[in-house]
């Protein structure tokens, strides 16, 4: 018998759209084995290039896929840009005036 490899979760990209000024916002459904997360992740620059290590942020996540309860409120949050920048205020913390 030979040997079986977990190659890990699989991503899929379910909605993706550009952002007024640059970047976008993006829904991707992460399944594992045992269970599966919805995450809403924003890009603030336009191109798809990044820093080495670099990520999108992550502004909300809920278990389940696209056919679970949460997977609505994901996805208004995602279609609305007032959303998408309360969501960063509250990961970044308000600008600074320094």
């Amino acid at each position: 018998m030979e040997p079986t490899f977990d190659s890990g979760p699989r991503v899929a990209p379910v909605y993706r759209r550009d952002l007024p000024g640059g970047g976008y916002v993006a829904i991707d459904v992460e399944r594992e084995r045992e269970l599966t997360r919805t995450r809403v992740s924003v890009e603030r620059r336009s191109k798809d290039e990044r820093r080495d290590g670099h990520r999108p942020i992550v502004i909300a996540e809920a278990e389940g896929d696209e056919r679970s309860a949460g997977f609505a409120d994901l996805y208004r949050m995602a279609a609305d840009n007032a959303a998408i920048a309360r969501a960063l205020l509250q990961v970044d913390g308000p600008a600074r005036g320094d």
